[in-house]
């Protein structure tokens, strides 16, 4: 069965222990996140964190192809085209709030999770991916925030984790959606562990075959398996890709403007194929979504996690009422044109109260519906 997601608890040798593996099960969408999925995730999450048997969740994605490419958007595509707007606005905050809930109880868990990243990582499975207390990359692995191609924004958490990365590349990573391999995931610090993909059963009997009375850290015992494992990766580790560019796109990123910045970005030097596609995301991205990922830097980088949710779900929203994430998911994903009819044709053009009021709450902070986020 597809849009579920299927869980199974391993029993630890040692007393009445459970290693939790949750496995996202969408692999003809690449585990894309139904709204379905999402609630079943986040209930057994729930469970889980409070069973004390329970000492190590395992999230992983079904299928060879992907760890997860992103929230099912093609799904909210069809009911904001659809249905009258306040459905739409009703069926994508359900979506949005459940989804933002899963990712905060990923990032505020008690106990270790690790996110298996095999394949795809992307957009909302950045989400799941970055809360985790052992993010592992593979071979295989390549991750991105490509929101600007949709008329989104860098969400799930990115304006908390983009935040965290050296000298604003998270601002280069949202403005262009550049594609990572492991290697690069490794060397900004996206990811904890490089280990081949077949190495997962290995490690699940490790962790079963541990003494979990006598293990002290049970975080710090993680990352020792996992560090075992990565001594088999040899020459399967992919060339670096950001490394030598990362003194140019910190220097492009030192501006003050978005104008400049985009401006500072398109005129990178290279023919590097990673560098040009990220280019063109940027040039054809939405301009809207460029000033909102500005913003989220440069404005936001002091607010607490679950701040940073609250203004999300705002961001959302909006995105949803302004009409410019509908029409890049149907350029995008949809009809597949590639001609996105933005509401603005280049960052300059940018009406900026346009900008302030996606900014604005639609409701009174003891109405958010993740009011109560951070505080039970």
């Amino acid at each position: 069965m597809s849009d579920t997601v299927s869980f199974e608890e391993l029993k630890c040798d040692n007393g009445d222990y459970i290693i939790a593996v949750a496995t996202l099960d969408n692999p003809t969408s690449l585990n894309a996140l139904t709204h379905n999925m999402l609630v079943l995730l986040n209930d057994q999450l729930a469970k889980w964190h409070e069973d004390d048997n329970v000492v190590c969740v395992l999230l992983d994605g079904a299928g060879e192809k992907a760890f997860c490419a992103g929230g099912d958007v093609r799904a909210m595509h069809d009911v904001m085209k659809h249905s009258p707007m306040e459905d739409a606005k009703a069926y994508c905050e359900a979506f949005f709030s459940v989804e933002y809930q899963c990712d905060y109880l990923i990032h505020t868990y008690c106990k270790p999770i690790i996110a298996w990243g095999e394949g795809i990582v992307m957009g909302g499975g950045m989400g799941l991916f970055m809360g985790a207390s052992h993010k592992i990359v593979t071979p295989n692995s390549r991750l991105a925030m490509p929101e600007i191609s949709i008329g989104l924004f860098p969400d799930v958490g990115a304006t908390y984790f983009l935040n965290h990365l050296e000298q604003r590349l998270g601002l280069f990573l949202g403005l262009t959606g550049v594609m990572l391999n492991a290697s690069d995931a490794m060397d900004i610090h996206l990811a904890d562990h490089l280990v081949l993909n077949q190495e997962q059963p290995s490690l699940l009997k490790q962790l079963q075959h541990a003494d979990w009375d006598s293990v002290e850290d049970s975080y710090e015992f993680v990352s020792e398996c996992l560090t075992d494992l990565e001594q088999h990766v040899g020459d399967q580790k992919p060339q670096p890709q950001l490394a030598d560019r990362l003194t140019d796109i910190y220097q492009a990123c030192d501006a003050d403007s978005v104008n400049d910045v985009v401006g500072n970005i398109l005129a990178l030097p290279g023919n590097e194929k990673w560098l040009q596609m990220a280019k063109q995301n940027l040039s054809q991205g939405s301009a809207v979504t460029a000033h909102i990922c500005f913003r989220q830097i440069h404005n936001y980088a002091h607010l607490s996690l679950a701040d940073v949710f609250r203004l999300e779900l705002i961001l959302a929203l909006r995105s949803v009422l302004l009409g410019e994430f509908q029409e890049g998911v149907r350029s995008r994903l949809v009809d597949k044109d590639g001609n996105p009819n933005w509401r603005f044709q280049s960052v300059e053009q940018v009406d900026t109260a346009v900008i302030d009021e996606m900014f604005t709450s639609l409701w009174r902070d003891d109405e958010h519906p993740l009011a109560s986020l951070g505080h039970y």
